[in-house]
Parts: C-alpha cells; sequence; structure tokens
C-alpha cells in the first residue's frame, strides 16, 4: 500500500511540473503579446503588464476548468485581458454602477478585436523576423521595424548600402515563406510606411 502511495504523488509530482512547463511556455509565447493588447486599450504599459500577470495568474487558478486546446487558452487569456482592461478604464472614469450590467458598445467590441489581430500579426513578424540568420535579422529590424535608411544601416554597421540591399531581399524572400500572406502583407505595409515617413 505504501508503495502505491508513492507512486501516486510521484505521477501527482510529474503532473505538476508537466503543468507549470506548460504555464511557462504560455507566458514566453503570450506575454508580449498580451501586453501590447492591453497597452492598445489602456495606453498604459505597467498596468498592462500587471493585468497579463493577472490573466495568467487567473488561468492558472481555472487551468482544471478551461481547456487544454492551445487556441481556448490564448482566447482565455486575451478576453480575461480585455475585461481586466475595460474594467480598469471603467473604473478610471469613475462609471456610474449601472455600466457594467450594459451589453459592450459593439464599436468598442470592433476595436478591441482589431487590436488583438494586430497584435497577433506583430507577434507573428517579429517571431519570424527572430528566426532569420543574424545578418538578415540584424538588417531587418533596422530597416522594417526601427524605420532605418539603407544608408543609415550600412554606416551603422560598416558595411555597404549594396549588402544591405541584398540582405533585406533575402530576408524578404525568407520572410514571405514564413509569413501567413496576410502578416506578409502586413510587414510590406510597416516598410510602406517608414518609406514614406
Amino acid at each position: 500500500m505504501i508503495i502505491g502511495k508513492r507512486k501516486l504523488k510521484a505521477e501527482q509530482s510529474e503532473d505538476a511540473v508537466a503543468s507549470e512547463l506548460v504555464l511557462e511556455l504560455l507566458h514566453k509565447s503570450y506575454y508580449d503579446r498580451l501586453v501590447y493588447y492591453g497597452w492598445t486599450i489602456i495606453h498604459d504599459k505597467e498596468t498592462s503588464r500587471d493585468l497579463v500577470q493577472e490573466a495568467f495568474i487567473c488561468y492558472w487558478n481555472q487551468k482544471e476548468q478551461v481547456s487544454s486546446n492551445l487556441i481556448q487558452i490564448r482566447n482565455f487569456l486575451y478576453v480575461n485581458v480585455k475585461n481586466a482592461c475595460l474594467k480598469h478604464l471603467r473604473h478610471d472614469k469613475v462609471v456610474d454602477k449601472y455600466m457594467g450590467l450594459q451589453d459592450p458598445d459593439p464599436v468598442e467590441e470592433a476595436s478591441a478585436l482589431n487590436k488583438m489581430i494586430h497584435a497577433e500579426v506583430l507577434g507573428e513578424i517579429y517571431a519570424a523576423i527572430a528566426t532569420l540568420p543574424e545578418g538578415c535579422r540584424k538588417i531587418s529590424k533596422m530597416g522594417y521595424l526601427e524605420g532605418l535608411k539603407n544608408q543609415e544601416i550600412a554606416d551603422q554597421l560598416g558595411i555597404s548600402i549594396n549588402t544591405v540591399k541584398t540582405q533585406k531581399k533575402r530576408a524578404l524572400q525568407l520572410l514571405r515563406l514564413k509569413l501567413s500572406p496576410e502578416s506578409f502583407l502586413a510587414l510590406i505595409f510597416l516598410f510602406q510606411h517608414f518609406k514614406h515617413n
């Protein structure tokens, strides 16, 4: 009987470790996206970080009731952050007690959905750029994400402008293969934005 109890404790211990590893993976994958998403709603990065941490704690406390499907967990986290942000905004504005009982404004819901999609697309772009070879990655970040001109990149890195152009072209070819068509199009729009500003 003692052996059975030890085996049960060992299995429970293994399950706890597995659950913690899943939480760590979720945190690593979604923390930055969720912080950005929260920031787009409340425009306060520190509060957004706090609300995202609370969302992960809420998930951890309710993990038995939440499906183990990754998409449903992601949706749970996004909804939790959105609701916490909206609650925070209501509190800041000292809205009367009846505001919480009303249905969310359809415009507010559409805006929240657009911000969530934007956060996901940016997350996909950043993740794809991180997988590029070092030269392409560095030049892509400087050109596409920081908005530097080719000559500025060449000057900062001490390389020729033709090398910069070649690396950017190579990066775009690789990113086209790695990104969804929608995300690649968003990257092109981001590139065009920096090109004209």
